[in-house]
């Protein structure tokens, strides 16, 4: 564009900005600029291209109906600043409004292309590099930034838990070098959220303990959350006073400053690995986003007092006062690269967008069977066979059993949770893995869910192989997010470039004797199976437990699976089936219609226990237990042979082998032990259906309730006599 001619559709906001930099005296203040000429330069260009690619994005809404993301970063480009202050290689995880440091960052790196990048996310083009156009989302793995979605501070316990797995004495022990930060940034609303709380706690918990936690923490606070303001000096008071964590407060449009706060709080996390945070203020423009009309809930007053605050003018005026350039040297610029990016945006309109299924979930969560198969049986191998006389293993002594082998077998696995270590778990499963494995592999956690969660998260993302405990089901609801929002979509939004390969292990479901209450006794397990690419193992038997266990790991090993490992509370000491002594529930029982120990249990196979031809049971879990005694009972008392299928895997569900033995008998009785509604059986009859199957289908679930205290429980869970009748009862 030639110099010194606008262009007649400016927004307000550019108008505003443009004509503030044209005025601007290169010798009012001139000298002390903090920045130099190079610093001043790179930080103008980052903040002016975040800029102009926020209002291309309105542009193309407005003028061309195109594109599916207008929630931008304009008056946050302060935080370009911030990447300009720390290393290229310090991982980054971003606020939806730190488009200034994306940029800012890109100037660190070479080849990059970030205008072209960011546009292809608002125009879902396959060819965005990091989430291949499934999200607009700031990421790169050649910028060390991870893919974060827009959900509100669910990234910070993932960036506490990538912290801690950076080098415990500085060193380097995964991805990252050992003295990296990391930089995790969030808004001034999304601090009420519990996980930025809990994640903060976290962070200076484990500093006043002693521990490294090298993160900054930048909360970008514009003082609105869309239309609620927050409280003036909420965001000072909220974050003071925190033991262990270091706090500077600084104005966005003062950039010197900015600079200067990151420098010196970023030297001070590398040198003692205390965390900090950086409380960044800054300004909104444009609304929340292209739907929001900012003047339904702000003055005119109040918006044209924040145009005096451009993060961008700060910037300006530095480099005019160095002398290097003129307001209208700037000016020219911005509009030139203005008209380039439009033009750029309508290019990019010829590129591919999503035409298949099969594309779009591709990343979800890769199988590789056989290779899963091979390292499972490596980490069987990794330890010597029982011998024939050994004792057998209740379904705690074969988890435990597993995890031994699983960390003999890999270095990099890690054991933690609530009361896991010393303690060795609320029922023992645990027992003896930490005098074995040491205190830095088999650790206590914070009592926080979402905490545990984002250590997982944060590790696996660093190239350890994290095995959390969550310690009863009921407590998993208080940290759900991290697997739904975070973990199960970390490939999905990067194309596989990052990964947090983890298994969970879960206590759960109901049966519990002299323990209950629903917080003890949950069996609501919806939520997890709603979660895509994830997968939920629950053994039911200890000959399968401790082998699936390591199905899992070899899983997450491989393919960067995330894991849901559920174990039946109630099945954690059993040893009998019928009677006690029959030892029938070890591992090694003599059972004749016990499926052959396998030396490796498949994702998504079932278990068959006998070859009856009047009807087919199929359950898992406690489930399980129950229908095996309702076999024999079955035959005994009515004369009639049933089969169970023990599912073993809810998700992926085993639906072929489900089929196969349906269609057997022609006559199926579902056992699900969680609720009737919204309940696993609900599946297993879809699948069922879905699949062809037309015979005689029932179904036995737990009440709709919370489980009650004591002897009501069995009231509500499904019994022994109810799979009797239920399996009898005719037409």
């Amino acid at each position: 564009m030639p110099a010194g001619i606008r262009p007649d559709d400016l927004d307000p906001l550019e108008q505003a900005l443009l004509d503030r930099i044209a005025a601007l005296d290169p010798d009012a203040g001139g000298a002390g600029s903090p920045l130099s000429p190079i610093i001043a330069a790179e930080l103008f260009e980052a903040q002016s291209t975040s800029r102009i690619v926020d209002h291309t994005a309105r542009w193309l809404r407005s003028v061309h109906g195109l594109g599916y993301y207008t929630i931008g970063s304009a008056g946050h480009e302060a935080n370009a600043a911030v990447a300009l202050a720390l290393r290229p290689t310090d991982p980054a995880l971003l606020h939806y409004r730190s488009g200034g440091f994306y940029f800012g960052r890109a100037t660190q790196v070479a080849d990059q292309d970030p205008v072209g990048d960011v546009l292809r996310g608002m125009l879902a083009r396959t060819t965005e590099p990091i989430a291949g156009g499934r999200h607009k989302v700031f990421g790169s793995a050649a910028m060390h930034i991870i893919p974060q979605t827009s959900t509100i501070a669910s990234h910070l316990p993932r960036a506490v838990g990538l912290a801690t797995s950076i080098g415990a004495d500085g060193e380097a022990t995964g991805r990252w070098p050992g003295d990296a930060v990391v930089v995790c940034s969030f808004g001034d609303a999304s601090l009420n959220h519990s996980t930025a709380q809990g994640a903060l706690n976290w962070a200076a918990h484990t500093a006043y303990r002693g521990g490294r936690v090298p993160i900054l923490f930048v909360c970008e606070d514009n003082g609105l959350g869309i239309s609620v303001p927050t409280p003036q000096g909420w965001v000072a008071a909220s974050t003071a006073g925190r033991p262990g964590l270091r706090r500077v407060e600084v104005d966005g449009d003062d950039p010197g400053a900015v600079i200067a706060a990151t420098t010196e709080l970023a030297e001070g996390i590398r040198r003692d690995g205390r965390p900090a945070l950086l409380h960044l203020h800054t300004v909104r423009y444009l609304g929340h986003a292209g739907t929001d009309v900012e003047s339904a809930y702000r003055s005119a007053a109040a918006r044209r007092a924040d145009l005096d605050r451009d993060p961008i003018l700060g910037t300006a005026r530095a480099l005019v006062a160095g002398g290097d350039c003129s307001g209208d040297d700037l000016v020219d610029w911005f509009l030139g690269e203005r008209e380039a990016t439009r033009a750029r945006a309508l290019e990019l309109l010829d590129e591919p967008e999503f035409s298949s299924v099969d594309a779009i979930v591709a990343p979800l969560s890769p199988r590789s069977p056989a290779a899963v198969a091979e390292r499972a049986r490596i980490i069987g191998r990794s330890v010597p066979a029982r011998g024939a006389d050994a004792p057998g293993l209740t379904l705690a002594q074969s988890i435990n059993d597993a995890l031994r082998r699983i960390l003999v077998a890999n270095p990099q696995a890690i054991l933690f949770g609530e009361d896991v270590a010393a303690k060795g778990g609320v029922y023992g499963v645990t027992r003896g893995l930490r005098r074995e494995f040491g205190a830095e592999r088999v650790f206590d956690t914070l009592l926080d869910e979402q905490s545990v969660l984002g250590l997982a998260l944060g590790a696996g993302l660093n190239g350890w192989l994290p095995i959390p405990e969550i310690q009863y089901l009921a407590y998993l609801h208080n940290a759900e997010d991290q697997l739904r929002g975070e973990a199960a979509s970390l490939a999905f939004f990067s194309q596989g470039q990052y990964r947090n390969p983890m298994v969970v292990r879960v206590a759960g479901y109901g049966y519990q004797r002299g323990f209950g209450g629903h917080f003890h006794n949950d069996n609501a397990v919806a939520v997890l199976r709603d979660i895509p690419g994830l997968i939920i193992a629950s053994p039911s038997h200890p000959r399968d437990a401790g082998r699936m266990l390591m199905t899992c790991v070899a899983a997450a090993e491989t393919d960067g699976t995330v894991c849901v490992f559920l174990e039946p509370i109630a099945r954690y000491h059993t040893a009998d089936l019928h009677e006690d002594g029959d030892g029938l529930w070890l591992d090694d029982g003599d059972d004749p219609s016990a499926p052959p120990t396998p030396e490796h249990v498949p994702v998504g196979s079932a278990a068959v226990h006998g070859g009856g031809v009047d009807g087919t049971i199929i359950t898992w879990g406690n489930g399980c237990h129950l229908a095996r005694r309702a076999q024999r009972r079955l035959r005994r008392e009515h004369d009639e042979r049933w089969r169970v299928v023990d599912m073993r895997w809810l998700a992926p569900m085993p639906v072929d082998d489900m089929l196969r033995e349906a269609n057997a008998t022609g006559r199926v009785l579902v056992v699900d032990e969680t609720r009737r509604s919204g309940g696993v059986g609900e599946g297993i009859v879809t699948e069922l259906v879905e699949a062809g199957y037309r015979g005689e289908l029932r179904r036995v679930a737990a009440v709709d309730t919370f489980v009650p205290l004591g002897a009501a429980a069995d009231l509500v869970l499904v019994s022994e006599d109810q799979i009797i009748e239920a399996a009898v009862r005719s037409d």
